[in-house]
Order: C-alpha cells, then structure tokens, then sequence
C-alpha cells in the first residue's frame, strides 16, 4: 500500500478526519456562522474524486493549495494550479479530476450545512494523518448507501 504525505508540519491530530483515503480538518463551522458558510482543509488521494453531481442547496468555492485538480463546471473546464480557485454554484453539474497523486485544497460551502455530509461519512484521526490512495472501489453498499444519502438528505443529484 502507497502512503503519501503531505507538507502539514505538527497536525493536532484530534481536529482533523479520516475521509476517502485523505483526511480534512474543518476550519469555520456552520455552527459559528449561524449556517451561512463552512470551510474545510481538506487533502485527497488521486482516485476519489466523485462523479458528475450538482448540489441543490448548496455553492461550493475550491482554493487549491497543494498539486493540481481539473474542474469540470458545467461546460467549462479549468485546470487549477497552486492558489488558484474556482466557484462551483448550486445547480450546476460540477466533478473534478487529481492530476497530481493527492492534493489539499480549501472548500467554502455556502451555507454551510453540507458539512454535515462530510462528518457522516469520516471519523476521527486517531493516529498521523496520511493520505493512502485507493486500492480498489469501496464496497457497492458502502457507494449504495452514501449515494442515498446524498440525494435523499442532501438534496445531491447525481447526473
């Protein structure tokens, strides 16, 4: 199994998560914006990036920080290098593709509540955080479950 690391020096580990191979910390939450925005740290392995999806409630803003990601917004198409961002917003069919083998970037989710989401389906870093690319797709009712979720409680629409 690959590990990579990340350019993090001295994480507390108990503010960060266990999501998708990578991890993320949450920086603002929803709670202290009274819903209106959440940001997240968050750093993924190449190979988890979700399907063409749109969400119904929310607009998302990436940074990137680290590496590099190609962002598919409706019919356009932005490859973003390090401090560089882009709006996804509600309504609108949006993925990405990792070019590079993880990358950490900044997500603003406005309003917040999307957080949610991502509390659901992560747990605790219990140990140094790392980033372990996949090593095969998750169980089918495991992705099963987590699409339900999404649309269902979410209101994320999967095209």
């Amino acid at each position: 199994m690959q590990t990579l690391t990340t350019n993090l020096i001295n994480p507390e580990i108990s503010a960060y998560r266990n999501y998708q191979g990578g991890f993320f910390k949450v920086l603002i939450s929803p709670e202290e914006t009274q819903g209106n925005f959440a940001l997240i740290d968050m750093t993924l392995p190449q190979g988890v990036e979700p399907p063409v999806h749109l969400h119904s409630r929310e607009d998302e803003t990436f940074y990137l920080l680290e590496g590099e990601i190609t962002f598919y917004v409706g019919e356009k198409v932005t490859k973003l290098k390090t401090g560089e961002s882009i709006f996804a917003p509600r309504q609108v069919p949006h993925h990405f593709k990792i070019n590079t083998p993880s990358a950490r970037f900044l997500s603003l989710i406005t309003p917040g509540n999307f957080l949610e989401y991502f509390m659901q389906f992560s747990f605790p870093a219990a140990e140094e955080v790392q980033v372990i690319p996949p090593q095969g797709p998750p169980p089918s009712e495991h992705i099963a479950f987590m699409m339900s979720e999404l649309n269902q409680k979410y209101g994320v629409l999967f095209i």
